[in-house]
């Protein structure tokens, strides 16, 4: 990419388990979001925001360089991060995403605001809180659900 482009691109994006199975247990969760951290910033151009979720979905903002395929990198980050809890973590088959994903583009001066709701998604989904917009993600019938 030359370095003369100047880009602010942003998403929000979330994906679930499989079934919407609560198979993010305290253990699984916190090893599934250091991983996927560390996938994310080894991205090149990737910057790394935050991770959240609850025990059947995960939430992360990044900053993407213009010429990085979204859903490219999103299959990419699922299908690792289910291959590496399954055979490093579990030893065993616990973890499989749902098809499809949700990504939501946000300004850089709301930044902050996503981020603490990725922070609090617990206490979010317990109070009844969710902001839909960053719940939503895409069937394979091409409806957009928000699960909660």
């Amino acid at each position: 990419m030359a370095r003369n482009v100047y880009h602010e691109i942003n998403p929000h994006i979330t994906w679930h388990t499989k079934h919407n199975s609560p198979v993010l247990t305290t253990r699984i969760e916190n090893r599934l979001h250091h991983y996927l951290q560390h996938k994310a910033i080894e991205t090149p151009g990737i910057v790394f925001h935050e991770i959240g979720g609850t025990e059947d979905h995960v939430h992360l903002a990044v900053s993407v360089p213009p010429t990085l395929p979204i859903s490219d990198w999103v299959g990419k980050m699922k299908g690792a991060s289910s291959h590496y809890i399954n055979h490093q973590i579990a030893n065993r088959k616990i973890l499989e995403w749902q098809t499809g994903y949700g990504v939501v583009s946000f300004g850089t001066k709301d930044l902050a605001w996503v981020v603490r709701y990725i922070k609090n998604q617990k206490e979010h989904h317990s109070s009844g809180s969710i902001q839909d917009r960053l719940e939503r993600i895409e069937f394979d019938d091409g409806e957009a659900k928000v699960t909660e």
